[in-house]
């Protein structure tokens, strides 16, 4: 939601700035200005990138505006003690409820391979090549908002070059020209505020939340390796905590992990 906010509270300074400096908020009225700009940039991303790509467009947009809940790290590593403790008690074999049970397509692979008895280099493998096509699949997406940035300024000029050949081709009506020229860089200004305001901002944030699910694989991929060697539960938590900053420590300590552990077994 902080995208959200962001681009309200963008909107409203812009606005009062323009009312500050005189400028008429009517001025925005004008439909040629968006088309230009919106409609260009458009057609520039469907130019640049192939349909397959595009079509995520909707659910890109939908992701950076309202952030999706990922797990935190102290949950992941939560769960990954939970079934440090189960593996010790009961054995490999005992994980496959937790596999079956998980949402977690990444987590649930790696406990599948674990308990079909794979080996450790293996399943190393496999994990990282996961992790590498989901971070060239983010790259690909946050490369549409960040490539919309870059159109979006320079479709600016040209809305206003193409305002000013309408306001010279007006001199005769010396009233207009005013106006005319006024209207003419609209467009640089929706060029600037979309590219930089709104599109570059955008590409940043699926970058952050793509780094982050990164990270949180990256934790799970470094426990199950552990869990497949054996590492005592205890020596776990010691080893996974190091990725918890001090801010979050509470709440990982704030835990049931008793709780989580049955709720995972059952």
């Amino acid at each position: 939601m902080s995208s959200i906010f962001g681009i309200i509270l963008a909107l409203l300074a812009i606005g009062f700035g323009m009312v500050l400096k005189g400028a008429p908020l009517a001025s925005l009225n004008n439909p040629a200005a968006f088309l230009i700009i919106f409609g260009g940039t458009a057609a520039a991303l469907y130019i640049a990138f192939p349909f397959r790509e595009m079509k995520k467009f909707p659910k890109l947009l939908k992701i950076a505006l309202f952030e999706p809940k990922l797990p935190s790290k102290a949950e992941t590593i939560a769960k990954l003690i939970a079934c440090a403790e189960i593996a010790k008690k009961e054995g490999f074999l005992a994980l496959e409820g937790i596999a079956e049970s998980t949402t977690d397509p990444f987590f649930k692979k790696g406990l599948e391979m674990i308990i079909d008895g794979y080996e450790a280099e293996f399943i190393e493998e496999v994990l990282f090549e996961e992790v590498e096509a989901i971070q060239m699949r983010h790259q690909a997406g946050a490369l549409i908002f960040t490539q919309a940035g870059t159109y979006a300024p320079t479709l600016g000029v040209l809305g206003a070059v193409v305002g000013l050949i309408a306001a010279l081709g007006s001199l005769s009506e010396i009233e207009k020209i005013g106006h005319s020229i006024s209207a003419a860089f609209i467009a640089t200004l929706l060029g600037i505020f979309s590219g930089y305001v709104l599109w570059h901002p955008l590409a940043n944030k699926l970058k952050r939340i793509s780094k982050r699910e990164q990270d949180s694989k990256l934790i799970i991929i470094e426990g199950l390796l552990a869990i497949y060697e054996g590492i005592l539960p205890g020596a776990l938590e010691k080893k996974l905590t190091v990725h918890i900053p001090l801010s979050e420590r509470k709440e990982y300590e704030n835990l049931d992990k008793g709780a989580l552990l049955e709720e995972k077994s059952a």
